[in-house]
């Protein structure tokens, strides 16, 4: 009952409502995953992965039924900016999904202030921020942001750096949509938890500073997971049509031409998030 709050067609019509059946399935998994296996002296130690976990499990009917929806259009439509176009609908509900994730999860990290609850995402933020001193970071909870690893890197090479390394989530999350269809939720839910972590330290677990951190992270964040999600999109919908034998038709062919042009613009807005990265966000923070 929970995991369909709302109807992937209702949500396209009102796509802002995802917000908040975001930050419920967040907020229950968090809450859920405290409750269960918070005296579990095992178990708790892996509570980051449970949450993106119990998160993923709310979301995947959904998600499912949606990138179905965006197979049918394939067959339905033609031509490529008026499936772009209803695509983007999705693509609109799907992101409201995703910051409805990290608000709830940026809250509940500054809420719970609890080593156990998002460990493996702040060990994630200390291993990409600060290698060097890792252990360091890992026991400080990172706040000490202003240590970059890219930080003698010039901006050409951090561009690079970056673009590379989101190609890389951006492969993943195409491989795993082709795979699993709706699987890719998985890849999106954890960078959403990632990123509240960061986020967390960011404001340093003041409350009031939120706004601030979302803004700090949204800027460049938004356009690369709204590329990851037209990269799921585009899996889910070859991965979809597979199943429903769509490859014997004629328009199978369309919707592998309709995957691949979503892929090159996936691409096209990593790379200009990359660059509002290294040149716009930290000019503003």
């Amino acid at each position: 009952m929970l995991e369909m709050l709302l109807s992937p067609r209702r949500a396209e019509k009102h796509p802002w409502e995802m917000f908040f059946v975001g930050l419920v399935y967040a907020s229950l998994a968090i809450l859920l995953v405290n409750w269960i296996f918070g005296q579990d002296a095992v178990l708790i130690k892996y509570s980051g992965i449970l949450i993106v976990t119990f998160t993923v499990m709310f979301s995947l009917p959904f998600t499912y039924y949606l990138i179905k929806n965006e197979e049918e259009k394939d067959i339905h439509y033609e031509g490529m900016f008026r499936i772009m176009k209803e695509h983007s609908r999705a693509l609109t509900s799907l992101l409201w999904l995703f910051l409805g994730f990290v608000v709830a999860f940026s809250f509940w990290y500054i809420v719970l202030s609890s080593s156990h609850s998002f460990k493996a995402q702040i060990e994630t933020y200390c291993l990409i921020n600060r290698p060097a001193n890792f252990e360091e970071c890992v026991s400080q909870y990172g706040t000490e942001m202003k240590t970059k690893t890219t930080g003698s890197m010039t901006g050409k090479e951090r561009i690079f750096a970056i673009f590379a390394n989101n190609i890389y989530v951006l492969i993943f999350t195409l491989v795993f949509s082709l795979i699993f269809g709706a699987g890719a939720i998985f890849v999106l839910a954890w960078n959403a938890s990632v990123i509240a972590a960061a986020i967390g330290i960011f404001t340093k677990s003041n409350i009031s500073s939120l706004p601030l951190g979302l803004a700090r992270y949204m800027i460049h964040g938004l356009p690369e997971i709204a590329a990851y999600f037209i990269a799921a999109l585009a899996g889910g919908i070859v991965s979809v049509a597979i199943i429903k034998h769509d490859t014997k038709t004629e328009k199978f062919w369309s919707i592998l031409q309709d995957s691949l042009n979503m892929i090159i613009v996936a691409v096209i807005i990593l790379f200009i998030a990359s660059l509002i990265e290294v040149f716009i966000t930290p000019s503003l923070f």
